[in-house]
């Protein structure tokens, strides 16, 4: 009889590398190359950015008037059009990921659009929509005096109307990555479905919505395209702080330099608060 031979185990944390970790051993240039330029392409003219900054001058012109108008102006409206997002973009959201209908993917297309729609045509597509003798304008200022274009609360609208997909996104992957057996559980137990959504799947996909209402508010804030072209540039009550930077820029480069620096502030302070969702661990 032929004796068995126990084989040793291989080591643990050896052979096949598990996916995501780092790869030893020699480089190979034809990646690396062109993953330093890349690196390069993209850092170098956040660098120069800083590297022109009026230091010397920084915080007495982020106190001008002007500035702070801009500044002031463009929260209030990310915030409120955020506000907005959540209200509309969460059971849309919801909807998406939980019902099933007749062209749901038709739908889900449809919502991400301003995704990749160049601003200023969403910009005019809403001055089509909305303006004065829009489709629905008219009837907005006939029946209710309501005025959309060049007020603030074009800006609101134009913000929203470009970032609410950011927080649908964001929702409804929460929402498909979450256990429905809590919310089955709930539903067994006599929960309405209204119940069951505020009590059990809100807290749920908490982490989502978050993530989601922040990537809302940082697009909206960024926003120029749909802003200028619907609600235009006024002092005030239309120019934001993109708006200002393209106007500064023409006139004071280095006011442009300042109110960009606020801007990339804000960005860097978003992607550092969503480092644990989006960047993977080391």
């Amino acid at each position: 009889m032929q004796e068995q031979v126990d084989l040793p185990e291989p080591p643990r944390g050896r052979g096949r590398p598990a996916a995501g970790r780092e790869v030893s051993g020699r480089l190979p240039w034809m990646l690396v190359l062109p993953a330093v330029v890349g690196l390069v392409f993209l850092v170098l003219p956040l660098a120069g950015l800083l590297i022109r900054a009026p230091w010397a001058t920084l915080l007495r012109r982020l106190a001008e008037p002007q500035v702070l108008e801009a500044l002031r102006l463009s929260l209030v409206c990310a915030t409120v059009a955020t506000a907005v997002c959540l209200l509309l973009g969460v059971p849309l959201a919801w909807l998406l990921a939980r019902v099933s209908f007749p062209g749901r993917r038709l739908i889900r297309a449809l919502v991400t659009v301003p995704l990749v729609l160049p601003p200023v045509v969403g910009g005019v597509a809403l001055l089509l929509v909305l303006g004065r003798r829009g489709l629905a304008g008219q009837w907005l200022e006939a029946t209710f005096g309501i005025t959309l274009p060049f007020t603030t609360a074009g800006v609101i609208v134009a913000e929203a109307f470009v970032a609410m997909p950011f927080l649908v996104i964001s929702v409804e992957g929460a929402l498909r990555a979450a256990d429905q057996r809590f919310e089955e559980a709930a539903a067994t137990l006599g929960a309405s479905r209204w119940t069951v959504f505020r009590r059990v799947t809100l807290p749920l996909i908490m982490p989502g919505v978050v993530a989601g209402a922040v990537l809302c508010w940082a697009r909206a804030l960024g926003e120029f395209g749909a802003t200028i072209t619907f609600a235009g540039n006024f002092p005030g009550t239309t120019r934001t702080m993109p708006l200002a930077v393209y106007l500064a820029l023409e006139t004071e480069p280095e006011a442009a330099i300042v109110l960009s620096l606020v801007l990339l502030a804000v960005s860097v302070i978003i992607l550092a608060s969503l480092r644990d969702r989006w960047v993977n661990a080391s």
